[in-house]
């Protein structure tokens, strides 16, 4: 668990399927992304799967919903791979501008960072100015590296 000022962020468990189904129903948060709501069954197979991992040594994923006044509204992840940390983050439609992508993805960060990772990555789509802000607020900078349309945000690589 991960505890952030407003925030708390419970690893991943498969009965936060049904609640998150409502966090995910809204088409727009597929803009930059793609994809679209999922049902239950499919969130509910998404989080077995997630959960069960990667399955090479070499690549941990971990998950985290995110709470916020007793409810859930979004989720962070980080896939772990040779001291490097790929991040993503979401929230719910209904908590969005309120500052907590930014709150949870700064939590993640600074779990991460106490955990050894050394290197902190995410991409981020052209036109989606609110993740880019959030990027920058964990520490990010945008790179001239486009990877399937979107830049990569990176820290530096550690000394």
């Amino acid at each position: 668990m991960i505890a952030t000022d407003r925030l708390t962020l419970r690893p991943l468990r498969v009965e936060y399927a049904e609640p998150m189904v409502e966090v995910l129903s809204d088409p727009a948060l597929y803009t930059f992304t793609g994809g679209e709501p999922p049902s239950v069954a499919e969130l509910e197979a998404r989080y077995r799967r997630q959960l069960a991992g990667p399955g090479r040594p070499d690549e941990q994923w971990l998950n985290w919903v995110i709470e916020y006044d007793d409810a859930l509204v979004g989720y962070v992840q980080a896939t772990v791979t040779d001291g490097t940390a790929e991040i993503a983050w979401v929230i719910g439609t209904a908590w969005q501008g309120r500052g907590l992508a930014k709150e949870a993805a700064q939590g993640l960060v600074t779990w991460l960072r106490a955990h050894g990772i050394g290197r902190i990555v995410a991409h981020v789509h052209p036109d989606h100015g609110a993740s880019a802000a959030i990027a920058a607020a964990t520490g990010l900078e945008r790179t001239d590296v486009l990877e399937d349309g979107e830049y990569l945000w990176s820290t530096a690589d550690p000394a």
